[in-house]
C-alpha cells in the first residue's frame, strides 16, 4: 500500500442469494489470505532476485519513475520490505519510505497520506480464513485513519466488481472516478477482468473531532 500494496486474484457480477445477499461475501477461504502464503512468496522472489537478478514489479518503483515523490511502501511481510529495498537500491532510486505494517493494525506513525494506493490487498484480506468479513471493515477504519480528509484511495481489484466496492467503502468515501480495465465477452455477457476506481475520503465526525 502505498501506502502500496502487492495483492491478488476475478470480477464478474456475482450471483445473488435467495436473501438477496452477494454471493461474494461467502469467498471461499484461501492460502492467499494468510500472512505465511505471502511470508513463504516473498521469501521466494528474495531467493530469485539475490541469484538471478529478476526485480518483478515494485509498484512504487513505478510510481517515482512518473515523478512522484514522498513515497512510503508498507508490507506487513518482513520479505517483501527486504525485497523492495533490495530491487530500490538496484535501480538507484533511495527516496521511498519502506515500512514493515500491518495495514489492519498500523502503527501511530502511519497517517497524513495524501493518497494511498492497493494492488490486491483488500482482495487478499477478503480470502483470509479468520473472519474475513471483520477484517474488510478493520481496512476501512484503516484507510479512514491514515487517509487526509478529501485524499485519494486508488483500488485494483480482481475479486470485487464496481457495485461491491462502492458499498464496502460507502462510510466516510465517495466515487471519485472509474478507471480504464480490460473487458471481455462469454456467452452473450459482458463485464471487466479487473475493477478500477478512485475514491475520496469525505470529512466524518470523528475528523471534525482529532
Amino acid at each position: 500500500m502505498n501506502a502500496d500494496a502487492e495483492g491478488h486474484s476475478g470480477a464478474v457480477d456475482p450471483a445473488q442469494s435467495p436473501e438477496g445477499s452477494s454471493a461474494a461475501d461467502d469467498f471461499v477461504p484461501s492460502a492467499l489470505g494468510t500472512r505465511e502464503h505471502w511470508d513463504a512468496v516473498y521469501e521466494r522472489e528474495l531467493r530469485t532476485f539475490q541469484e538471478y537478478g529478476d526485480t518483478g514489479e515494485i509498484c512504487s518503483a513505478e510510481l517515482v519513475k512518473h515523478g512522484f515523490s514522498n513515497i512510503t511502501g508498507i508490507d506487513y511481510s518482513p520479505s517483501a520490505i527486504k525485497l523492495s529495498a533490495s530491487i530500490l537500491e538496484k535501480e538507484g532510486l533511495s527516496n521511498i519510505n519502506l515500512k514493515v505494517e500491518d495495514f489492519l493494525n498500523p502503527s501511530t506513525k502511519l497517517s497524513g497520506f495524501h493518497v494511498c494506493v492497493d494492488k490486491g490487498t483488500y482482495d487478499a484480506i477478503s480470502l483470509n480464513p479468520d473472519n474475513a468479513v471483520e477484517k474488510r471493515k478493520q481496512y476501512v477504519m484503516s484507510l479512514s485513519r491514515v487517509l487526509e480528509v478529501k485524499g485519494f484511495f486508488l483500488i485494483t481489484s480482481c475479486n470485487w466488481t464496481k457495485a461491491e466496492l462502492l458499498d464496502a467503502f460507502s462510510e466516510g468515501f465517495e466515487l471519485f472516478e472509474e478507471l480504464p480495465t480490460p473487458k471481455f465477452s462469454f456467452g452473450g455477457r459482458s463485464g471487466n477482468t479487473v475493477t478500477a476506481l478512485v475514491f475520496q475520503k469525505r470529512e466524518t465526525s470523528l475528523d471534525k473531532i482529532s
